[in-house]
């Protein structure tokens, strides 16, 4: 009963989505759903339980049939107070997020959507639509509810996020009350990387750079003391032939920086050369290298690591036009 959809349904759901959208209306979070928000139409098997209802009404007038009438108004008293409690399902539920992780081209995007009753009406059955991905939320009173909701992406950069639509069919199944949200937001899809690429590039002079410490394999140089040096650095002879103390400073071997240029890949295809660039981002995090990124448009980023680099490597790949210009 429950994914029943009601009669006539999508072709003024279609006009009324046009003109919203010629609106060009946008809804801030948090955002509450009033009751003028709220749409009700009866599904199919409410307006054959509507026909049934009045079927039996008029053959009861016909008969005379007092049990019958009084089942037949029964009958429609449940009708009625369907339609109303579907209303109610979604009448003042608070749409409080929508936010979700950034995943690669051909993954599933996990968008989280909060929702809050703050009233003491529980809601079930509650079916949340966006951008091809389908969830079932059931929302406790005076609680909060994340829903998950699963979105297929297919190809990189700013995935739009289009109208949000909350639905229920409850309690009977014989009205279908559903409002929509329009977000001005959307997700940000990560190339895909390329699947089986070549290592990284070549770090150059072995693939290690000299770096001071106060530890180490070689001495790298004499330099006066400072206060907080470790007694064992002093170099005590030294300091005897000087007239202040000094302290050994020694090289330190770490890797040496990656640069991972447009360049290397230009002789690739545009996209092909995109998802091979993601693929040595994710390698290079995965190892631990420090790596910098130089794009074919836009500005470099330095060399760093960590989740925030990785981040913002990927979102300037995944902002990069379609072709190159």
């Amino acid at each position: 009963m429950d994914d029943a959809a009601p009669a006539g349904r999508p072709a003024f759901r279609h006009r009324l989505e046009n003109w919203i959208r010629r609106r060009g209306r946008i809804d801030p979070l948090p955002m509450t759903i009033d009751r003028r928000r709220v749409y009700v139409l009866p599904t199919k098997f409410g307006l054959f339980y509507g026909a049934m209802v009045g079927v039996m009404f008029l053959g009861a007038l016909n008969y005379n049939n007092n049990p019958a009438l009084l089942l037949s108004l029964l009958l429609l008293a449940a009708g009625l107070a369907s339609l109303v409690y579907a209303h109610l399902q979604l009448s003042g539920l608070c749409v409080a997020s929508i936010d979700a992780e950034p995943v690669h081209a051909g993954e599933t995007l996990q968008v989280k959507i909060g929702l809050v009753a703050s009233d003491a009406r529980a809601r079930s059955g509650l079916q949340l639509d966006c951008s091809d991905g389908h969830a079932v939320a059931e929302v406790a009173p005076h609680a909060t509810t994340f829903a998950t909701l699963p979105v297929p992406t297919t190809r990189r950069g700013w995935l739009e996020a289009g109208r949000l639509e909350l639905a229920t069919t409850r309690p009977l199944g014989l009205a279908c009350a559903w409002s929509w949200l329009w977000q001005g937001q959307g997700w940000l899809v990560y190339p895909m990387p390329e699947t089986n690429g070549p290592p990284l590039p070549d770090r150059g002079e072995g693939g290690h750079r000299a770096k001071p410490a106060s530890a180490g394999d070689d001495i790298h140089q004499l330099r006066p003391y400072r206060h907080g040096d470790a007694p064992h650095a002093i170099a005590w002879k030294a300091s005897a032939r000087a007239t202040h103390l000094l302290t050994r400073e020694y090289e330190q071997r770490v890797d040496a920086d990656i640069l991972l240029d447009w360049n290397d890949v230009r002789h690739l295809p545009w996209e092909h050369a995109i998802s091979r660039l993601a693929h040595w981002v994710e390698l290079a995090e995965r190892h631990g290298h420090r790596y910098g990124l130089r794009p074919p448009l836009g500005r470099a980023l330095p060399a760093d690591r960590g989740p925030h680099h990785r981040h913002a490597c990927l979102d300037a790949l995944a902002r990069l036009p379609e072709r190159a210009s």
